[in-house]
């Protein structure tokens, strides 16, 4: 029995290294960002519907139209932002296309805002 114990503790331990290569790969080298474009502004989308207690309901909609948003608290404030964008015109594609989706969706009294990031973010 003994014997037996050995064998396929030895067979589980010979399978243990199966689908391992010797060598190692080498790191993948860093991708250094410019100050230029650490320095660039940043464009989001701020969601806003004309009654506070709907900040739930409306980001809960957002996510289930497949629509990325935070629910960020600034001053006191709650805040629906989407982004950040690269550019302006990226946020304004994004804009155009979720007020498409409020259009279908026949939600009324929701504005959407294209806003500057500020650079401290």
């Amino acid at each position: 029995m003994r014997k037996w114990v050995w064998v396929v503790a030895i067979l589980a331990l010979a399978g243990c290294d199966q689908g391992k290569r010797g060598d190692v790969p080498p790191p993948k080298p860093t991708v250094a960002t410019s100050p230029a474009a650490a320095a660039a502004p940043q464009w989001d989308l701020e969601v806003r519907g004309e009654i506070t207690q709907a900040v739930s309901d409306l980001s809960g909609w957002l996510i289930e139209h497949s629509f990325v948003s935070s629910v960020v608290r600034e001053n006191g404030k709650t805040r629906i932002l989407m982004g950040p964008y690269g550019s302006e015109a990226e946020a304004k594609a994004k804009q155009a296309e979720v007020q498409a989706a409020l259009v279908r969706a026949k939600k009324q009294n929701i504005e959407l805002l294209v806003i500057e990031r500020p650079l401290s973010q």
